[in-house]
């Protein structure tokens, strides 16, 4: 077994070993977004399953239109912050460090437990329907286009959520500036539209990421490691791409980093994918090359590929989802030469919950 397994200092932090999990929504909390008993019996599964690094699901960080589906986690208030307390307590003593992914949902808004109307950088819709997994709504809804009033309550959103974390005694924070949510809505000329400095050329529309960034840099302080999650896909558009190319996805990435970031997790449907309209590289290639700036990479990574992934980005995590939500002791399984089970995505059905996984594997033992 290569150095995957051996403990790497990554950010400010020792880990384990170079295994993280992806973070994967499960609408598992209270209707009020309070974490509970059910997601520590979650994590800490994963945890206990040898995990170097846990990331949690997205989690909304304001009272208002940051929330994209029912029985999300929030982390804006203190019983959430409690919650959070629990699980946390639970993955360190299991010997995992755990940071919380952050998350504004933006115009891909299934459900919210504060408002019913959904705001974007522009009125324009995701493509496709709404994920069956995550809820009933079978239609997305018309976003309002964000003022700059609102931008700011968003950024001021991610900052006190951020200042929340350090509470619950997280180790870290990840931004989600992918998948087609509010940040990464943004960074699109699909979704942004706009004629004022929140749109038009790619730097107006990083502003609102750097802001974000230096708003929650300020908030944690210097020490407290921050890093974005980036994508060009979105969850239902798998074909977008920036019309800057490669060099685009190169700016956004090094202006994160003089934003304060101090690590970026690229996800693809598969590290290996060159998705650019110009340039040959991977999202993960991209990052590799910027200087002074950590890297996870996600996308395909399993028990066949990831000594070659590991080799050919020595210093990256390894973020792993699928094969993690079939395996919750996916590491362990992979030290021990066990047998890896593919994922079987009706252990998802009806809703991507943990209840329903739970039920699925109880069924494959009878």
């Amino acid at each position: 077994m290569s150095d995957v397994m051996q403990s790497i200092r990554f950010t400010n932090q020792t880990l384990a070993n170079r295994f993280a999990l992806a973070p994967m929504t499960r609408t598992s909390a209270e209707p009020n977004g309070t974490p509970n008993d059910l997601m520590a019996d979650h994590y800490e599964a994963y945890a206990k399953g040898g995990f170097g690094l846990l990331i949690t699901e997205g989690t909304y960080t304001d009272n208002g239109p940051s929330q994209g589906y029912a029985n999300q986690p929030g982390i804006i208030n203190a019983a959430q912050i409690e919650g959070w307390k629990t699980i946390v307590n639970r993955v360190h003593a299991a010997g995992s460090k755990m940071f919380v992914q952050l998350m504004h949902a933006g115009a891909q808004f299934q459900a919210n437990h504060y408002l019913d109307q959904p705001v974007a950088p522009s009125t324009v819709k995701p493509k496709g329907a709404p994920l069956g997994f995550y809820g009933d709504q079978t239609q997305w809804k018309t976003p309002t286009s964000m003022t700059i009033e609102d931008i700011q309550f968003a950024i001021t959103g991610f900052a006190q959520s951020a200042v929340n974390a350090k509470a619950a005694g997280f180790d870290g924070i990840e931004l989600h500036g992918a998948n087609g949510y509010l940040l990464n809505q943004f960074l699109s000329t699909y979704f942004n539209h706009r004629d004022d400095s929140y749109g038009g050329n790619l730097e107006n529309r990083l502003r609102i990421v750097v802001e974000t960034i230096e708003a929650v840099r300020e908030a944690v302080g210097n020490d407290f490691p921050l890093g974005i999650r980036l994508s060009q896909v979105t969850v239902t558009d798998p074909d977008y791409q920036l019309p800057e190319g490669e060099e685009g996805f190169r700016q956004i990435v090094e202006a994160v980093r003089d934003a304060g970031a101090d690590f970026v997790h690229t996800t693809d449907g598969d590290v290996r994918r060159a998705p650019f309209i110009e340039g040959t590289k991977t999202l993960a290639d991209v990052a590799a090359e910027v200087d002074n700036l950590e890297l996870i990479i996600n996308g395909g990574i399993d028990e066949t590929n990831h000594q070659d992934f590991a080799a050919h980005y020595p210093k990256a995590l390894l973020a792993i989802g699928k094969k993690a939500l079939a395996n919750p002791d996916f590491v362990q399984r992979l030290k021990e030469g066990k047998k890896i089970d593919d994922v079987d995505f009706a252990m998802l059905q009806p809703k991507a919950t943990i209840s329903n996984e739970l039920a699925w594997r109880r069924e494959q033992v009878v």
